[in-house]
């Protein structure tokens, strides 16, 4: 009752609602940026506020549990503000990004005609070099018009960009040898259109050969497999439960090379290293015999299947359910000794409750405890930068009245909806 009547008095103290029309108010697409960063900036002086004591309503200051209820609700709201600013911000982004994916590429056709025409200098221009502009320009409009149809989903990239709304690193190192190679091809097919010689079309169709080509086909297959296994391999076990995933706000650069919390990873950084290595090497080989497809040496195509490897292998390796070790009464200094009854906080100690990218306040909390048959939301503790409470191995939620004295199953439930294992406790009267 006081941390309702608490709210009720804030709300009351609050000004008039905010202009809903202004562009850098975040309620349209021009001032989705602005709002957001608005409104992140409001919710980290409140919670560093909150932290130092400061705002607490007097119906509720005088005790604790109230105080760490009200507190948490109201940066619960205040999260819930900043994640729905978040949401916009990333749909107007994506929405923005489809004309710069299209502007990227162009500026590459563009750059491509400056590099033939330097290297022209003294050898003169050819036909490779005109198969090879062509096949530029067949593939900047395929993009362009990929980048329109996709728009809203981020233009030339929405086809890497996962069901979690990262960059998946999988679709975009097979994306990237499935335009060499479609390139390639392209400028075999512009060459054999232009030669006026038996001998020349039979040359430029054994360029085709499997025996020249063999080393980027088999890349090509193992690179474009692994994307679709990556693919199944996650989904399957985020359906079991062995994999925690959250949505980001929208796909970044750096999801290449980190995983979900922003960690670099060893397996993601080593594939699109090397991928780029080979990709490089073959547009270099291609440029050299624009005869044939891209004669990739075995060594190289076998050190790119072992780096394929080493991602999947780390994509096996990652995520695991969270789990409880154990429940114990929270004690504070100079409390004696007792049971677990209605009331006390009790502190569940284990590890993976907050799945990667799920640090941020709102999808903090999204996190329930339950205690036999009540569901209780894990509060949150602000402390300067951060939260003290829920953290990825130690939980700290209050014993519901509602709970009946006896033998009781503790079980979490994280922001990604996984449920870790049962712990029977003892509560007492």
């Amino acid at each position: 009752m006081a941390v309702q009547e608490a709210r009720q008095s804030t709300e009351s103290s609050r000004g008039p609602g905010t202009h809903e029309g202004g562009c850098t108010c975040g309620d349209c697409p021009h001032g989705a940026r602005a709002g957001h960063r608005r409104a992140v900036a409001e919710f980290l002086v409140q919670r560093d506020g909150f932290a130092a004591g400061h705002g607490l309503p007097a119906a509720v200051a005088h005790s604790v549990s109230a105080s760490r209820q009200w507190v948490s609700e109201e940066l619960t709201q205040s999260a819930e503000l900043v994640a729905e600013r978040g949401r916009a911000e990333g749909e107007a982004w994506l929405s923005r990004l489809w004309l710069r994916t299209a502007v990227t590429v162009w500026v590459s056709v563009v750059a491509l005609l400056l590099v033939q025409s330097l290297t022209a200098i003294g050898a003169g221009w050819t036909d490779a070099r005109t198969a090879g502009l062509l096949a530029a320009l067949v593939v900047a409009g395929a993009l362009t018009a990929a980048s329109w149809f996709h728009r809203a989903r981020g233009g030339a990239l929405a086809p890497v960009i996962g069901e979690d709304n990262r960059l998946s690193t999988s679709r975009a190192v097979a994306v990237g040898w499935v335009l060499l190679v479609a390139y390639a091809v392209l400028v075999l097919v512009g060459r054999l259109a232009a030669a006026s010689g038996h001998a020349e079309r039979d040359a430029l169709l054994a360029g085709l050969d499997l025996s020249r080509g063999a080393g980027v086909v088999t890349v090509l297959a193992v690179v474009c497999g692994i994307a679709v296994l990556v693919r199944r391999v996650v989904g399957l076990r985020v359906l079991g439960q062995r994999l925690q995933k959250v949505r980001a706000h929208r796909p970044r650069a750096a999801d290449l090379l980190t995983d979900d919390a922003g960690r670099g990873t060893f397996a993601d950084i080593q594939y699109v290293v090397i991928g780029a290595v080979a990709l490089a090497f073959a547009a270099v080989r291609l440029a050299r015999r624009p005869d044939q497809l891209p004669d990739l040496p075995w060594g190289l195509a076998v050190v790119v299947l072992v780096s394929a490897a080493t991602y999947l292998a780390g994509k096996y390796a990652e995520g695991g359910r969270p789990v409880i070790l154990s429940v114990v009464r929270s004690r504070e200094a100079g409390d004696l000794d007792a049971p677990i009854r209605t009331g006390d906080d009790i502190e569940i100690r284990g590890a993976g409750f907050v799945p990667p990218g799920a640090q941020t306040a709102d999808w903090l909390s999204r996190m329930v405890v339950r205690i036999g048959p009540v569901h209780v939301h894990v509060p949150l503790v602000p402390v300067t930068g951060g939260f003290s409470n829920p953290t990825d191995a130690v939980l700290t939620v209050p014993v519901p009245a509602d709970v009946e004295p006896g033998r009781v199953d503790v079980q979490v439930v994280t922001a990604a909806g996984v449920e870790t294992n049962r712990y029977a406790i003892d509560v007492t009267d």
